[in-house]
Parts: structure tokens; sequence; C-alpha cells
């Protein structure tokens, strides 16, 4: 099952150009923290609905495990995990999320995430750990996730 992995890289003092108006460093870094909290919130609990709001229907997601693939198959693995006993928590590795513009289209997000799972009757375990970067577009005020690159991937769980 694909998993997405986000981390921004953002100097904190420096402007960037975004759509037609001028945001500096620190509103794009909070913008693209609140995109990703939001995300993994849905994640998180099994929010499908806003799962599919945050991701664009182009949606690239390269993972190193698992290949391409793309929106509707995300989807589908989204539904098919949500309907399990086991529940996996993603959590993001504090101090590691970075954020950086992308002229004219949006940003780019990058950090390390942890996964944790819980099997039913059983207690939390820290499941895989990995790197990513995550594209975000802002079309008229709407952000959505384009593209996903999840890799060096670390299992913890067999």
């Amino acid at each position: 099952m694909a998993f997405l992995l986000v981390i921004c890289f953002l100097p904190v003092n420096a402007k960037c150009q975004e759509s037609p108006q001028s945001v500096n460093s620190n509103e794009l870094y909070n913008k693209i923290a609140h995109l990703d909290s939001a995300l993994f919130d849905a994640f998180n609990n099994r929010k499908l609905e806003t799962l599919k709001e945050l991701f664009s229907e182009d949606l690239e997601f390269f993972h190193d495990q698992g290949g391409l693939t793309n929106y509707m198959q995300n989807i589908g693995s989204f539904e098919e995990a949500f309907k399990k006993d086991r529940k996996v928590r993603r959590e993001l590795v504090a101090g590691s999320l970075e954020i950086s513009p992308i002229k004219g289209y949006g940003a780019v997000e990058t950090g390390i995430h942890r996964f944790y799972a819980t099997e039913k009757g059983k207690k939390e375990q820290l499941s895989s750990e990995a790197k990513f970067a995550m594209i975000w577009r802002e079309i008229n005020g709407i952000w959505k996730m384009t593209r996903v690159i999840s890799y060096a991937h670390h299992e913890y769980l067999k």
C-alpha cells in the first residue's frame, strides 16, 4: 500500500512569488504545514473524502518499493486499507519539515515521517520510516497535491 511521505524546504526569511500575489516564506511554510497536517489527519482518521479533495486527479505517486501509482489507484488503496482492522497512523518527524516555493506553480514539501501500526487487540508499534517529497499546486487559492515521492523506507514490522 502506498503511503505519503512529505518534507518541505524553505528558508525562513526568503520571499517567493506565488500566483499573482507575493507571499512571504513564513506564510507559505504555515500554509503547506497546515495542508500536511490536514492530509494526515484525514489519513489517520480514515477520512477518505478529505483525501480525495487534497489529491489532484492527475496525481503521480512514486514509491521506492511500490512503483508508480495514480489518483484512482491510491484512493482504491486507501478504501481497502480503511476497511481493515489494522490501523495505521502517520507522524511527522519533528524538525524534518522543509518547504520551498515553486514559482508560478506552488511549493515542494520534504521531510521524514513514521508510520505506526495497531493490530486488533495489540499495542501500537513503529511500522516504518521514510523520506518524502510532495509537490503542491495552487490554482485560484485551492491547493492540491500533484506529485509524491516516497523513498528510503525502513520497515520495522515484518
